[in-house]
């Protein structure tokens, strides 16, 4: 006989005992035993934030939401006086009425952004049902958040930032003219389990994690065949690009981050690979310029298919080229980067110099795809009539075999600013 789960209610009730507001100025009500929040002209992201800091737990509840109003409920919420004077951040299970439709996602609020996005889940982007009530499941536990959407799986990260929080239900901050007709969001039957959570867990998905251990991989990301191309540590598995050791000047190893400082020279992996997913995250330097580059011509070439990484605000080079096709994450002089992934939104998801960022490439065959942050922001073909059009204008014309590797090493460029590197690993198709 199955054990019965301890579930606890803890829907606030009319008094909002055990509850408290933070955030904007929207305001919340008790109405049927539901929760109910309003948008307000000219207020920040509002939340009512529980009083109750939990670990691990599973947390069940019912949303709906007008339409034209996003909306999230923070599971593990910080806030604290000493972080951006005190604003709600940290995890968000997401609720996404637009058309880019990722609700159940998990979105780093006020910090990281994106953690896990329904770019590649198409499954959880049809099972939610626009103004009407939807079913939430969450479980944290240990650095595990997994998220369930009308039960279907929706997102699974592995995460080491935050291990306990409060849970904080989000009015999301809009304009004054979409004020005027007061959207609102609704919550009911929330319930969680914080009593030995990892009992009653859900069985494994078929969801492939996103993890943001830094240098590390987790038990998924091994069964899904990633491994590590650089150990944390040491320059083992990279040589310069022209041939030799490890470069012994130009770059540095510090705390678990691969540093170019320039004068090293670019570095390549000591082996080749062919079709391949590659994860990289980096953080640049203010005008910082530097690339991940694939495909290589052979023979000690430098010369490839080139993932720009580019402060696009201060370097000069976000201006050359042709219509931003040297910016971040574009395939470098020839497709620029946007947002493919969210039709409404057509601005990529950047952090700024300092903070780190996700870079990803896929390459099966010959079709390629950049991505950045969890959006794709390039996607193209090679050896199709177009890409041979772009080649020819660009710098690269006249190299009759540009990008038509198969199977080459992949490089890290010195273009002499700092760039930092760390968890870069790659699994192969």
């Amino acid at each position: 006989m199955r054990e019965e789960a301890p579930w606890r209610d803890v829907t606030p009730g009319v008094g909002m005992e055990g509850w408290h507001k933070a955030g904007g100025n929207a305001p919340y009500s008790i109405e049927n035993g539901e929760l109910v929040g309003r948008a307000a002209a000219g207020s920040a992201n509002s939340w009512l934030v529980s009083d109750a800091q939990y670990g691990d737990f599973i947390l069940e509840f019912d949303a709906k939401t007008d339409p034209r109003l996003n909306s999230g409920v923070m599971i593990r919420g910080q806030s604290r006086p000493d972080y951006r004077q005190g604003v709600v951040f940290g995890y968000q299970a997401e609720i996404d009425p637009s058309k880019r439709g990722w609700s159940g996602g998990i979105y780093d609020e006020q910090r990281r952004q994106w953690l896990y996005t329904l770019g590649r889940n198409d499954a959880a982007r049809q099972a939610f049902r626009s103004g009407d009530w939807n079913h939430y499941r969450v479980e944290a536990i240990g650095n595990r958040l997994r998220t369930w959407l009308n039960g279907v799986p929706a997102a699974d990260v592995v995460d080491d930032v935050d291990a306990r929080g409060f849970i904080a239900f989000q009015v999301h901050a809009i304009s004054d003219a979409e004020a005027s007709r007061a959207p609102e969001v609704r919550f009911r039957n929330v319930r969680i389990l914080s009593d030995n959570a990892a009992r009653f867990a859900s069985p494994a998905t078929a969801l492939e994690p996103q993890s943001w251990l830094a240098n590390r991989l987790s038990d998924g990301e091994r069964r899904a065949g990633w491994k590590l191309l650089w150990d944390g540590k040491t320059g083992a598995g990279w040589r310069s690009a022209k041939g030799g050791a490890f470069p012994a000047k130009g770059w540095a190893i510090r705390d678990g981050v691969l540093s170019v400082e320039g004068g090293g020279g670019d570095i390549v992996t000591e082996r080749d690979y062919g079709d391949f997913e590659l994860s990289v995250d980096f953080r640049l330097s203010p005008g910082a310029n530097s690339g991940i580059k694939y495909g290589l011509e052979g023979n000690g070439s430098s010369i490839g298919l080139e993932y720009q990484l580019l402060d696009d605000a201060r370097h000069p080079d976000a201006k050359m080229g042709r219509d931003g096709n040297r910016t971040l994450g574009s395939l470098y002089d020839l497709i620029a980067a946007q947002n493919l992934s969210d039709p409404d939104s057509p601005g990529k998801r950047i952090n700024p110099p300092g903070e780190w960022n996700r870079a990803g490439i896929v390459v099966r065959g010959q079709h390629v795809e950049h991505w950045l942050n969890g959006f794709k922001v390039v996607e193209y073909d090679r050896g199709s009539p177009a890409f041979g059009a772009l080649v020819a204008q660009s710098k690269f014309a006249g190299r009759p075999n540009f990008g038509a590797a198969m199977r080459a090493p992949i490089l890290l460029q010195d273009h002499g600013d700092r760039v930092d590197f760390r968890s870069i690993k790659l699994r192969a198709f």
